[in-house]
């Protein structure tokens, strides 16, 4: 069971845990829920697809930098007033999206809609920060992983069951009514997670004073660099899995939900078991089981890449690519969290954008060759997990290992 301290709310910080979950769900499965609509919005605007397709990316870029802005504003101002903006930001430009003449009008839109959604995942993470720690706080963002899985599935399907009763408008109209009753929600749920004495000030001076900081800790470096780079071989795989799957091997959709449900389900379930297994074989430790695991994944892609293998050798390859970044997950977001209790907006905003931003470079980099081959997604993801090997080795595996990795130690708790 998740600890809370904040005893004088008991019913609300019993709900909290939920809550935190749910606010990290709105902004991503913004990006996914109208895939399904996307020809006929390219239809009806009379957009080519290449600038219909901006409207995914715009998304995908207001989340990383919704998140940059939204965590130092958090550290300032406190968590609860910073979210509530958010949230009425997202439901407004969703209504915006909905009834958007152009497709130009559209992309801009989407930018302020990613922007918005952004704010709950930096929230959610920061506010866990805040109310959570030892075990409590490895545990929960093994759930954030968890609930991130489990949107990369609804999303798509439930995009397709609601475009069966209405247009791409409709699809934009429910994201605002979701938008909506979390705010209702989190007006009523939500408490203050950051006490007023425990806030930063200076502006904006102090804003890159603390951003300073955080570069400068080599602990935070690697464990952010480590996700960046497991993401975009996540990214990478995201992009191009429906053409290796469907293009190469022949998969019907059907097929191809159903494997890419399964592998889904595999970064679900491994990034719930990594934030049990992160407090018995230390956090370290399961971040390097992560990183073996995604490496052996990918040199299964790139094998597949050089010569041709069977479809079961891949869609495995595609699952332990997914699980083993989803184990590495909570580990790393617990070691560049768990030593800045005050900036952990902050923190959080810069590993946000580290993942979302090295996924959306990365991303196209599957397609360079064409459709026809699985070498690039082989190349892409092998090189990526390397490199966040690398990373987290050179800046962090030292210090990690010179010290007590777990969040309850006496040096964590003194960090102020």
């Amino acid at each position: 069971m998740l600890e809370t301290p904040t005893p004088a709310r008991p019913r609300l910080s019993r709900f909290l845990p939920t809550l935190l979950l749910l606010l990290t769900v709105f902004g991503p499965i913004s990006m996914d829920l109208y895939l399904p609509a996307l020809p006929a919005l390219t239809a009806e605007l009379d957009a080519v697809t290449s600038v219909a397709q901006l409207t995914v990316t715009a998304c995908l870029v207001g989340l990383a930098v919704g998140q940059l802005v939204a965590g130092p504003l958090s550290d300032r101002f406190g968590r609860r007033r910073v979210l509530l903006v958010g949230v009425v930001a997202y439901v407004v430009t969703s209504a915006l999206c909905a009834a958007s003449p152009t497709v130009e009008l559209l992309v801009v839109a989407r930018l302020v809609q990613g922007l918005a959604g952004g704010v709950g995942i930096v929230i959610a993470q920061a506010a866990g920060r805040d109310v959570f720690s030892g075990g409590a706080l490895i545990r929960f963002y093994g759930r954030l992983t968890v609930v991130g899985g489990l949107a990369a599935i609804v999303g798509p399907l439930l995009g397709g069951q609601l475009n069966t009763v209405t247009d791409w408008r409709g699809l934009f109209v429910f994201l605002a009514a979701v938008g909506a009753v979390l705010l209702v929600v989190a007006a009523v749920a939500f408490p203050e997670t950051l006490p007023a004495e425990r806030r930063t000030t200076g502006g904006f001076a102090q804003t890159g004073r603390d951003f300073r900081v955080l570069l400068s800790d080599r602990v935070f470096l690697g464990a952010v660099l480590n996700q960046g780079l497991m993401y975009a071989a996540l990214f990478a795989y995201l992009s191009g899995a429906t053409f290796v799957l469907q293009g190469i091997y022949g998969l019907s959709p059907q097929g191809y939900a159903l494997a890419f449900g399964l592998n889904s389900a595999g970064f679900m379930i491994c990034g719930y078991v990594a934030g049990r297994a992160a407090e018995r074989w230390s956090v370290p430790r399961t971040l390097g089981i992560g990183i073996v695991v995604a490496f052996l994944g990918s040199l299964g892609l790139l094998a597949a890449g050089l010569t041709p293998l069977p479809l079961w050798v891949v869609v495995v390859s595609l699952l332990a690519l997914a699980s083993g970044v989803a184990v590495t997950s909570p580990p790393a977001t617990t070691l560049a969290l768990v030593e800045y209790p005050r900036l952990a907006g902050t923190a959080s905003s810069v590993l946000g954008m580290v993942r979302f931003g090295f996924g959306g470079v990365t991303a196209p980099l599957v397609g360079i060759a064409g459709a026809a081959t699985i070498l690039p997604l082989g190349i892409v993801a092998t090189a990526s997990i390397v490199l966040a090997a690398c990373a987290y080795l050179a800046l962090a595996g030292a210090r990690v290992a010179a010290r007590t990795c777990q969040p309850s130690s006496p040096r964590t708790q003194s960090r102020v």
